[in-house]
């Protein structure tokens, strides 16, 4: 595996579900029924290195967009594995298949996509994130980030300085 940092204070951004706007650092939305690179239980925070593959990964799984916020932020990472260049012989054979149909292969087969082992050997090799190419904007970079990992050092801000992003699920509908 390659390792890298990222930062310090790297731009990358999301779009936020209204369902989870209020905890935009927390990964428990994907620990909910598990992610391209986490299974369910484990906290993940997908980013993009540019605003349209943002928004190209929120609106992967619908014809019409639903109602998101597109969020920024900054970044710093002591260790991440990087694969956004995506395969190459370098990597073990594991990761070829960095780009399958996991969501497919979980929900509909009940098959365990091999990008959650993948998730579990960045885990155990310290890392705190993975770098790696999106499969919906060509030449588009995703990093998702394990908050319960983080090392000291280590940050990751969702850019709200005016407070606009609600506290709870609750205050949702309090912005005026």
């Amino acid at each position: 595996m390659i390792v890298a940092t990222v930062g310090p204070e790297a731009t990358y951004y999301r779009v936020l579900t209204p369902s989870w706007a209020f905890q935009p650092r927390s990964g428990a939305g994907a620990a909910t029924k598990g992610g391209r690179f986490n299974r369910p239980g484990t906290h993940a925070v997908y980013l993009s290195a540019a605003p349209g593959t943002a928004i190209a990964e929120y609106g992967q799984a619908e014809r019409l967009f639903s109602p998101g916020t597109l969020a920024g932020y900054r970044v710093t990472l002591a260790r991440i594995v990087d694969f956004s260049g995506g395969y190459s012989p370098r990597w073990d054979a594991l990761w070829r298949d960095w780009d399958c149909a996991w969501k497919d292969l979980w929900f509909r087969q009940r098959i365990e996509p091999p990008t959650w082992e993948m998730a579990d050997l960045v885990l155990t090799s310290g890392a705190a994130g993975l770098a790696f190419p999106s499969t919906k904007q060509p030449s588009g970079e995703n990093l998702v980030i394990y908050p319960d990992v983080l090392s000291v050092g280590d940050a990751f801000e969702v850019h709200d300085p005016e407070g606009l992003l609600p506290r709870d699920r609750a205050s949702w509908h309090d912005q005026a």
